[in-house]
């Protein structure tokens, strides 16, 4: 990879990685309802991707459910989430959706389960379970389940995004916003209370966390990231999106006093490097031929 280009990747992961801090103060210490947050912050991912918005892709109700899950779904579990679980601890147990992503898409796209996956989503379940673990068992706190349920939620939508192709990035930003702004708001409005006031009483705080999570991380940290797969082999990139994880659990450490023990630490070893054994998927033998035949 060249080097701009992994500058660019890194950059991207930074960011993705403090959302989810960013997204943990909003909701958890500033006490703003989380489906309200997401609704702003999905309106303003709309404006700034109208002049992309049409034509919409197809099949269109394809593009709209997968939309909901990516957007709505994803981002309200997530959020909710946030409210009591750590940043450190939902970046480990939200990496239980590389084993939904492969299970979905044995399932829904007639894939196989190799030796190397199977290794890797073993691995993946056991870092997970290390984590929720406690003396008295398995404890899965109801922000963790809400972060399962944000994960499978990503993991439906990104294996229905397989069936739809040539979709551009910005398109597709401005479709999820769309399809997830208003039940979002309809959530807020039926189920929270106090949403302006909480805002408001948080101020230009509140403003800058909305533009940062819609303008950088959902437009630009996200388009970036898609130029990057039509520019690099998934298996190249995936691997490297664990920086991800590993800024998430940093930036949670440094600015929300995360608890960070040794058993966390070997949770999160085992889970990131059963994503890893899920990613680094075999090259193909046509690939490997073509390459000794040039040389």
């Amino acid at each position: 990879m060249r080097a701009r280009d992994f500058l660019i990747l890194l950059l991207v992961c930074l960011a993705w990685g403090y959302s989810n801090v960013l997204s943990k103060i909003v909701v958890g210490q500033w006490h703003v309802p989380p489906l309200f947050f997401a609704a702003i912050r999905f309106a303003v991912v709309v404006l700034a991707t109208l002049p992309w918005l049409w034509p919409m892709p197809r099949p269109r109700l394809r593009v709209a459910t997968i939309g909901l899950l990516m957007g709505a779904g994803n981002f309200a579990l997530l959020f909710i989430g946030l409210q009591t679980a750590s940043p450190s601890s939902a970046a480990i147990v939200i990496q239980i959706g590389v084993p939904f992503t492969t299970l979905l898409s044995i399932v829904l796209l007639g894939e196989r389960i190799h030796l190397r996956r199977g290794i890797g989503i073993a691995l993946t379940l056991a870092g997970v379970v290390l984590v929720v673990w406690n003396p008295n068992g398995v404890a899965l706190s109801a922000g963790l389940w809400f972060i399962v349920g944000a994960a499978f939620a990503g993991s439906l939508g990104a294996v229905m995004m397989k069936q739809v192709e040539d979709v551009a990035p910005l398109r597709f930003q401005a479709w999820v916003g769309l399809v997830s702004c208003l039940p979002l708001a309809i959530g807020s409005a039926l189920f929270e209370r106090g949403q302006w006031t909480s805002a408001i009483a948080i101020g230009w705080p509140f403003v800058a966390a909305v533009l940062f999570a819609a303008l950088v991380v959902s437009v630009v940290a996200h388009t970036s990231y898609y130029a990057l797969i039509r520019r690099y082999e998934a298996n190249l990139l995936a691997p490297l999106t664990l920086m991800t994880p590993l800024a998430t659990i940093a930036f949670g450490v440094a600015l929300t006093g995360d608890h960070l023990d040794g058993r966390m630490i070997a949770g999160a070893a085992l889970a990131l490097l059963g994503v890893l054994v899920v990613a680094m998927r075999a090259r193909p033998k046509t690939a490997l031929l073509t390459e000794r035949e040039q040389a």
